[in-house]
Protein backbone atom coordinates (compact mmCIF):
# COMPACT_ATOMS: atom_id res chain seq x y z
CA UNK A 1 0.00 0.00 0.00
CA UNK A 2 1.36 3.55 -0.97
CA UNK A 3 0.38 6.26 1.18
CA UNK A 4 -0.50 9.59 -1.39
CA UNK A 5 -1.01 13.17 -0.57
CA UNK A 6 -2.18 14.69 -3.51
CA UNK A 7 -3.30 13.81 -7.12
CA UNK A 8 -0.19 13.66 -8.43
CA UNK A 9 0.87 10.86 -6.19
CA UNK A 10 -2.23 8.77 -7.14
CA UNK A 11 -0.96 9.48 -10.65
CA UNK A 12 2.15 8.63 -9.92
CA UNK A 13 1.01 5.22 -7.94
CA UNK A 14 -1.47 4.03 -10.60
CA UNK A 15 1.49 4.68 -13.45
CA UNK A 16 3.81 2.28 -11.31
CA UNK A 17 1.15 -0.46 -10.99
CA UNK A 18 0.43 0.35 -15.05
CA UNK A 19 4.36 -0.68 -15.60
CA UNK A 20 4.30 -3.62 -13.80
CA UNK A 21 1.32 -4.98 -15.05
CA UNK A 22 1.84 -8.33 -17.09
CA UNK A 23 0.97 -8.60 -20.62
CA UNK A 24 1.33 -10.67 -23.48
CA UNK A 25 0.75 -10.78 -27.08
CA UNK A 26 -1.73 -12.75 -28.78
CA UNK A 27 -3.28 -13.10 -32.36
CA UNK A 28 -6.24 -10.50 -31.28
CA UNK A 29 -4.45 -8.28 -29.55
CA UNK A 30 -0.37 -7.39 -29.27
CA UNK A 31 -0.98 -6.21 -25.77
CA UNK A 32 -3.17 -8.17 -24.01
CA UNK A 33 -3.77 -7.92 -20.24
CA UNK A 34 -3.45 -11.08 -18.44
CA UNK A 35 -3.95 -9.57 -15.62
CA UNK A 36 -6.42 -7.61 -13.66
CA UNK A 37 -5.57 -4.70 -11.48
CA UNK A 38 -7.65 -3.17 -8.74
CA UNK A 39 -6.73 0.68 -7.50
CA UNK A 40 -7.91 0.89 -4.36
CA UNK A 41 -7.86 4.81 -2.78
CA UNK A 42 -9.05 5.16 0.48
CA UNK A 43 -10.50 8.72 1.45
CA UNK A 44 -10.04 9.97 5.13
CA UNK A 45 -10.95 13.83 6.33
CA UNK A 46 -11.36 15.14 9.61
CA UNK A 47 -12.97 18.36 10.50
CA UNK A 48 -13.57 20.00 14.22
CA UNK A 49 -16.68 21.18 15.12
CA UNK A 50 -19.01 21.34 18.13
CA UNK A 51 -15.65 20.68 20.47
CA UNK A 52 -15.00 17.32 18.69
CA UNK A 53 -13.37 15.97 15.90
CA UNK A 54 -15.16 14.57 13.54
CA UNK A 55 -13.91 11.79 10.75
CA UNK A 56 -15.51 11.27 7.16
CA UNK A 57 -13.68 7.84 5.41
CA UNK A 58 -14.59 6.39 2.14
CA UNK A 59 -13.48 3.86 -0.05
CA UNK A 60 -13.39 4.16 -3.93
CA UNK A 61 -12.21 0.52 -6.23
CA UNK A 62 -10.58 1.40 -9.83
CA UNK A 63 -10.86 -1.98 -11.54
CA UNK A 64 -9.98 -2.15 -15.10
CA UNK A 65 -10.32 -6.16 -16.34
CA UNK A 66 -8.03 -8.42 -17.90
CA UNK A 67 -9.42 -9.24 -21.43
CA UNK A 68 -12.02 -11.90 -22.15
CA UNK A 69 -11.11 -13.26 -25.64
CA UNK A 70 -12.26 -16.40 -27.76
CA UNK A 71 -9.69 -18.94 -27.04
CA UNK A 72 -10.12 -20.39 -30.54
CA UNK A 73 -9.38 -16.75 -32.18
CA UNK A 74 -6.05 -16.12 -29.80
CA UNK A 75 -4.65 -19.10 -30.86
CA UNK A 76 -3.36 -19.69 -27.26
CA UNK A 77 -1.64 -22.95 -26.06
CA UNK A 78 0.25 -23.79 -22.83
CA UNK A 79 0.27 -20.74 -20.49
CA UNK A 80 -1.14 -18.22 -22.10
CA UNK A 81 -4.04 -20.67 -22.54
CA UNK A 82 -4.10 -21.56 -18.97
CA UNK A 83 -3.71 -17.72 -18.42
CA UNK A 84 -6.83 -17.23 -20.56
CA UNK A 85 -9.18 -20.48 -18.78
CA UNK A 86 -8.63 -18.37 -15.56
CA UNK A 87 -9.21 -14.85 -16.77
CA UNK A 88 -12.39 -16.12 -18.09
CA UNK A 89 -13.44 -18.01 -14.76
CA UNK A 90 -12.89 -15.08 -12.75
CA UNK A 91 -14.84 -12.62 -15.18
CA UNK A 92 -17.56 -15.69 -14.73
CA UNK A 93 -17.83 -15.45 -11.12
CA UNK A 94 -18.14 -11.69 -11.25
CA UNK A 95 -21.03 -11.93 -13.63
CA UNK A 96 -22.50 -14.30 -11.48
CA UNK A 97 -21.88 -12.24 -8.40
CA UNK A 98 -23.54 -9.25 -9.98
CA UNK A 99 -26.51 -11.59 -11.51
CA UNK A 100 -27.28 -12.38 -7.91
CA UNK A 101 -27.26 -8.76 -6.57
CA UNK A 102 -29.33 -7.43 -9.17
CA UNK A 103 -31.97 -10.43 -9.18
CA UNK A 104 -31.99 -9.78 -5.43
CA UNK A 105 -33.83 -13.13 -4.97
CA UNK A 106 -30.89 -14.62 -4.23
CA UNK A 107 -29.86 -15.87 -0.12
CA UNK A 108 -26.83 -16.28 -1.25
CA UNK A 109 -24.10 -13.87 -3.08
CA UNK A 110 -21.48 -16.14 -4.27
CA UNK A 111 -18.90 -13.58 -3.74
CA UNK A 112 -16.38 -15.76 -2.40
CA UNK A 113 -15.89 -17.93 -5.59
CA UNK A 114 -12.63 -16.34 -6.87
CA UNK A 115 -9.74 -13.82 -5.68
CA UNK A 116 -11.52 -10.87 -7.97
CA UNK A 117 -14.62 -11.39 -6.43
CA UNK A 118 -13.27 -11.83 -2.90
CA UNK A 119 -11.29 -8.69 -3.03
CA UNK A 120 -13.87 -6.72 -4.92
Amino acid sequence: MHGVKSIQDIERTMEYGTRHRMTKGTDMNATSSRSHAIFTIYIESSKDYDGATHFRLGKLNLVDLAGSERQKKTNAAGDRLREAIEINLSLSALGNVISALVDGNHSHIPYRDSKLTRLL
